[in-house]
């Protein structure tokens, strides 16, 4: 005999598209909830043969044999109803892409959940990761909130938080926000009716704008550890860079060093296999992996072993 008390399991929609929406989509396959269809972004060109190339997530849901549907946008009306056939419960929300409008918020009788990288109502918008590491906060977490019309707007329902590391990057605070992310819809769904929704206060909010390939370039007057935080933040991309010789060189990992330097901003002050030494505008930045122009990434070791002529002290970094 089934218990009472036990919330039945609900009919679920799942939208989404990159690594970070199909680690929840993951989780809630091996939840008790039925996903009944999955939305995620049209296939895009990648790669260098720019074949099409599907969404984590329509892998995933192929991979189960759900049913995946990719419209350019939800405001048409054979996607509004084609959402509304499946009667779902509720709208899992996670990294999609795309805005969704009033008539698909009306539809799920529990609402749309989205599942945001951030504490809201700081960061929200399209970069809460980096944003939190380039702004040198010490702390992110994931926020379970209720849409609305408005942009990270909605009413939270649940949140957990993780600490920000020293030496974190864009990418491993991706990594386990995805996965905390993951555990917080599953525990939101196990019993939705105990779930206290709380409002933002629209006075704390701040934004978290697109990432540009232009904020990669690094401006060498700024503090080390202003620096720092550009090149961890931009781990895995848009990745940190540099002009070196007339060609890129992309920062793939440093650390700022308790030591002034007198030098110009942008020279290299000293070059040795523990790292290269760059002044900046306060203090000095030791680069530890880089990738020269048409070159893989590499340790300093293994740029000197192979071009040792590249970098030598003295060297200016930058236009």
């Amino acid at each position: 005999m089934s218990d009472p008390r036990r919330p039945s399991a609900l009919r679920v929609a799942f939208a989404g598209t990159p690594d970070f929406a199909a680690a929840a989509l993951a989780a809630l396959l091996t939840s008790p909830h039925e996903i009944v269809g999955v939305w995620t972004q049209p296939d895009r060109p990648a790669g260098r043969g720019r074949r099409l190339r599907p969404s984590p997530v329509k892998q995933l849901a192929l991979a189960h044999e759900i049913p995946v549907h990719q419209p350019e946008s939800l405001r048409d009306p054979q996607a509004v109803a084609e959402l509304a056939r499946l009667e779902p419960d509720v709208l899992v929300v996670a990294a999609y892409g795309l805005l969704l409008p009033p008539a698909v918020l009306e539809i799920p009788r529990r609402g749309c959940l989205n599942i945001h990288a951030s504490l809201l109502p700081r960061w929200r918008g399209a970069a809460p990761i980096q944003r939190a590491i380039l702004a040198g906060d010490t702390e992110s977490g994931v926020t379970i909130m209720q849409m609305d019309e408005g942009l990270d707007t909605g009413d939270m329902l649940l949140k957990r938080a993780v600490p920000i590391g020293p030496r974190e990057t864009g990418g491993s605070l991706h990594d386990r926000l995805a996965t905390l992310g993951a555990e917080a819809i599953v525990e939101a769904l196990a019993d939705p009716d105990r779930l206290v929704p709380e409002p933002q206060d629209e006075a704390q909010a701040t934004y978290a704008e697109k990432l540009r390939k232009e904020e990669a370039a690094i401006d060498w007057s700024k503090p080390a550890t202003e620096i720092d935080r550009q090149i961890r933040a931009f781990n895995p991309w848009p990745v940190a860079q540099t002009r070196l010789d007339g060609g890129v060189l992309r920062i793939w990992a440093a650390e700022p060093l308790d030591e002034p330097a007198a030098d110009a901003p942008g020279t290299v002050t000293a070059v040795s296999r523990d790292g290269i030494d760059v002044a900046t505008g306060e203090g000095s930045l030791r680069l530890l992996r880089l990738q020269p122009a048409n070159a893989r990434a590499m340790s300093v070791q293994d740029l000197l072993n192979g071009r040792p002529d590249l970098i030598r002290e003295g060297t200016k970094l930058g236009n």
